[in-house]
């Protein structure tokens, strides 16, 4: 079952809560309002328990293929 991201049309707050059916309407956890918007999220990759993290990076060395692409293949960036 996913877990989704909502705002709230009433009182403007964001929360994640798990959704059992796809048409159903959570309420607010702040205001119990029913009047909720789907918000899209970026879901998190999956990682097996031994796969190490890439280190995180600023925007500024980003090429255009994602964060780090071309300093750690040691090519020249991939335009």
């Amino acid at each position: 079952m996913p877990i989704y991201e909502f705002r709230c049309d009433a009182c403007g707050k964001e929360f994640e809560t798990l959704v059992r059916r796809f048409d159903e309407r959570p309420a607010c956890p702040d205001c119990r309002s029913t009047a909720v918007t789907k918000l899209l999220s970026v879901p998190a990759p999956a990682r097996s328990a031994g796969q190490r993290r890439l280190p995180i990076t600023s925007r500024e060395d980003a090429g255009p293929c994602g964060p780090d692409c071309c300093r750690l293949t040691g090519q020249p960036c991939c335009e």
